[in-house]
């Protein structure tokens, strides 16, 4: 033990006093400020050329001038870094000298580095914000005068043991050529919008719980408010860099309510259903990274009433049914550079049993939409 301290204090005195120092095997000098490692790699930033990663198996030495952040085989120690040989010396300032194999080490980080990774566990509510704004625009004149607009914004903030997720979708659009009688305003062709929270919270490092609501609005449905709040229990099926797949079950409350449907059982009039029924919330949601420039995401969420619920019919008759709703999204963006992306999207949201009206509400409201994806980081 004393033979370490002295082997540590001596190395110790021999550190620089402004830089960090890394000697590689083939004899290249490097001198800077160590940011951080990974075991396998590490970063150093230098004056003369930003920031240099070399690889963790071709370094003979390393001195650092001032602490490091070392895990060494699960064992984290604070302290300058200098090496004895094949092994790494961290003179800590409670337990002396701390000296293991370099093959030993699994992380590295300067204090800047580690004071960003704990902000990171717990970061304010307007910290840690990653997504996207998704816009698409297009015109047409003369046989054709339309107009289209869509507008989606994406955006998650994640932490050491949770996620929290926002999402947008709007479309918009009118066909000027088209004037119905006693209606000199254009015709609206699609006015939509669609907007969801969810915020997940992991037991362990496969199974979470969750609690969501989705909010969908559609003028040409005459849909006014359909919100699903709900909450259960997922797992992670597949959690990496590059791909997550998570399976989700649990149960939510679904209201509905639309305005001015025309019955279209004579004589002509208007009325307004609502309804509200506890359903199931079972679907999947998955994302892979295509390369280093795409993202492919998916969900799919299917929402079974539990009861069943009385709808018109022609003939003024009704019938006891259960509902059956759902959404199915798909999407990619590929990266132009680091902040301008292209994007694609399509989405299905469904209704197996939509009210009696006419004309007549369709099962199901399908979006296609395409255009420029401009991504933030906060």
């Amino acid at each position: 033990m004393r033979k370490k301290f002295v082997v540590g204090l001596i190395l110790l005195l021999a550190i620089p006093a402004l830089a960090d120092q890394v000697v590689l095997k083939n004899g290249d000098k490097l001198t800077g400020s160590i940011t951080k490692s990974d075991g396998k790699e590490l970063i150093i930033k230098t004056d003369y050329a930003g920031d240099v990663t070399v690889k963790f198996d071709a370094i003979q030495s390393i001195t650092s001038a001032g602490d490091l952040n070392v895990t060494l085989g699960g064992k984290t120690v604070v302290g300058p870094v200098t090496t004895n040989g094949d092994d790494v010396v961290v003179a800590t300032k409670t337990a002396g000298p701390v000296e293991a194999p370099k093959a030993s080490v699994t992380l590295v980080r300067s204090p800047a580095e580690q004071a960003a990774y704990e902000k990171s566990l717990h970061p304010g509510f307007a910290e840690g914000w990653a997504g996207g704004l998704n816009v698409g625009f297009a015109i047409t004149a003369g046989n054709s005068e339309t107009k289209n607009f869509n507008l989606g914004l994406s955006a998650v903030r994640t932490g050491f043991h949770d996620k929290l997720a926002l999402y947008v979708n709007s479309i918009y659009g009118v066909n000027d050529k088209i004037v119905l009688p006693n209606q000199p305003a254009a015709v609206t062709t699609a006015n939509s919008t669609g907007g969801g929270i969810r915020y997940d919270h992991d037991f362990s490092p496969r199974t979470f719980g969750f609690g969501s609501g989705d909010f969908f609005t559609n003028s040409l449905q005459h849909l006014d408010l359909r919100s699903i709040l709900g909450g259960g229990f997922g797992v992670h099926l597949i959690k990496s860099p590059a791909t997550n797949f998570d399976l989700l079950a649990g149960l939510n409350y679904t209201h509905e309510s639309f305005s001015n449907l025309v019955d279209p059982n004579p004589p002509p009039a208007n009325y307004s259903p609502s309804s509200s029924s506890a359903a199931l919330t079972l679907g999947d949601t998955f994302t892979h990274k295509l390369g280093k420039s795409t993202v492919v995401t998916q969900s799919f969420f299917l929402y079974p009433s539990l009861s069943k619920t009385t709808i018109a019919l022609p003939d003024d008759l009704s019938e006891n049914v259960r509902i059956m709703r759902g959404a199915f999204n798909l999407g990619l963006v590929s990266k132009l550079n680091k902040w301008l992306g292209w994007q694609i999207t399509f989405g299905d949201v469904f209704d197996n049993h939509p009210p009696f009206a006419s004309p007549a509400i369709e099962r199901n409201d399908i979006q296609v939409a395409t255009g420029l994806n401009f991504s933030f980081t906060h």
